[in-house]
């Protein structure tokens, strides 16, 4: 890739003067000017914006080392004065935040989101973009923060109380569901990401949505019956194409539930302005709710009174919630946030021996440095397989392609596929559902058993919960069902209550 800094074409206001301008006017309309220690701080903003200078020119010169360092410590002190002006009566945050994106928007090598920054012919990143114009042509790490049908996303992404809200709690709670939601979606990325990039939509927001939804667990199941990786309901899943292939429900294709997904976000940000929080919003909530609250003005803000009391609250915090993951995803590093450096790169493999693919997970063990193990991504990768049923030799398994050398040196010969094989095939004990001694169950036991055909989005857990005399495991004991499998259209025998 070749990136030319055009100096004669520089669109950018030196952000030094820029602030200067801001200091220039610190009294705001005659009030009590600031105090020493308030002017103290925007003395570090200014030293910020020289900073930003200085980086422009070391870019310019070709040492795009030296110029993200200076970046990288103008970032730190933003944010160290950024943090005390909160605590300083008269300081106004705004300026730091306005001056900590531009900065960011910098270090991701995206200087003016314009004219001042062209991309060569050779340019072939994300697998081919020669050809392309406009936003399409950008390297991933400045296209991510360009476009949403032509607005900066770090600018709809806004730094209010429920966005930082949720950045502390992906940060703290769910931290562990934010990385493994980010180490699924790199191994689907080669999947999903194409579908939003068709429609010129932030990779950032595809995260932000998978993390909130599902964690990257193509074959997650709500309580509403929502399902997939991007978490559909069946009637829109159908009005987006989502249907079924044979018995196997295409919400868990990550392919397909991603395109769905940027067919669906296309559609409402023409309906709402492209305003982002009300599309998200809509995806949570209903479009149609979402519709009614706006009314004629569809350009109405999400944080309006008029609509955001009116919201659920799991509306009102899925909103920030996705976009705060996005916000990570954009900028892990300025909150001090490490994701996992991966090779997602897709690779198959054709079975050497029959296998399933939990057998196929016992045999790679941790290869690759996966401590938590292989299953839920050969998973997401073949979601059309039941993780349980053998594989005849012959059939091609998808994997990411780091395994393929794992497979031929541990799953074809050897201790490891044997072991894998003893293990799945273990014969458990048959227990009848009929007691021997009849005392010994409670007077509330069933007495005889009734059927039940699984419907799409039932969990066996689900069903129980209807009897609420039984539980999963004694369901599945009389059904024959090993890890609380179920499918659409079976028949299930269940207990009935006396």
């Amino acid at each position: 890739m070749q990136v030319r800094i055009h100096t004669s074409s520089l669109r950018l206001v030196p952000l030094f003067a820029a602030l200067a301008t801001l200091g220039a006017c610190a009294s705001t309309g005659g009030t009590t000017p600031p105090t020493p220690q308030v002017n103290a701080l925007y003395g570090q903003l200014d030293q910020a914006g020289k900073s930003y200078e200085t980086a422009l020119q070391q870019a310019r010169e070709g040492n795009s080392q030296a110029s993200q360092q200076t970046l990288s410590a103008a970032l730190e002190q933003l944010k160290r004065a950024s943090a005390q002006c909160g605590n300083s009566p008269g300081c106004d945050p705004q300026r730091f935040f306005s001056a900590y994106d531009r900065l960011l928007r910098l270090k991701d090598g995206s200087f003016s989101l314009g004219d001042d920054v062209e991309i060569t012919g050779e340019q072939t990143a994300e697998g081919g973009n020669a050809g392309k114009t406009g936003a399409a042509s950008l390297p991933q790490a400045q296209r991510s923060v360009t476009l949403l049908h032509g607005q900066q996303l770090s600018e709809l992404i806004a730094m209010n109380g429920p966005v930082k809200a949720a950045l502390e709690m992906w940060l703290t709670q769910w931290r562990p569901n934010l990385m493994s939601a980010y180490v699924n979606y790199q191994y689907m990325r080669y999947q999903m990401w194409p579908q939003y990039q068709n429609r010129d939509l932030p990779e950032a927001v595809l995260f932000g949505i998978l993390a909130k939804e599902s964690g990257g667990k193509v074959h997650a199941v709500s309580r509403s019956g929502a399902a997939g990786p991007l978490q559909f309901m069946y009637a829109t899943g159908l009005r987006f194409g989502l249907g079924t292939d044979g018995s196997f429900d295409e919400r868990f294709d990550p392919a397909q539930s991603a395109r769905a997904n940027a067919e669906y976000l296309d559609e409402q940000l023409k309906i709402f302005n492209n305003n982002l929080e009300m599309t998200l919003a809509a995806y949570n909530g209903g479009e149609g709710r979402m519709r009614r609250l706006a009314g004629d003005d569809t350009s109405t803000s999400f944080y309006d009174p008029r609509i955001y009391n009116q919201l659920s609250q799991e509306t009102r915090d899925y909103v920030p919630a996705v976009l705060a993951a996005a916000w990570l995803f954009l900028h892990p590093d300025s909150y001090n946030l490490r994701f996992p450096k991966m090779d997602g790169a897709p690779g198959s493999i054709t079975l050497a021996r029959p296998a399933s693919i939990t057998e196929l997970t016992v045999c790679f063990g941790s290869a690759g440095g996966m401590g938590d193990g292989w299953f839920r991504t050969l998973r997401n990768l073949n979601p059309r397989l039941d993780p349980q049923v053998a594989q005849p030799a012959g059939a091609r398994l998808v994997v990411p392609k780091l395994l393929e050398k794992p497979y031929a040196s541990r799953c074809v010969d050897g201790p490891w596929p044997i072991l894998a094989n003893d293990l799945h095939t273990a014969v458990l004990p048959v227990v009848s559902s009929t007691p021997a001694a009849p005392a010994a169950r409670s007077s509330s036991a069933p007495a005889k058993s009734s059927s039940y055909v699984v419907k799409r989005g039932d969990t066996l857990v689900g069903i129980v919960r209807k009897l609420s005399c039984t539980d999963a495991q004694e369901v599945a004991q009389l059904n024959g069902i090993k890890h609380e499998h179920i499918r659409p259209g079976q028949t299930l025998k269940l207990p009935v209550c006396r």
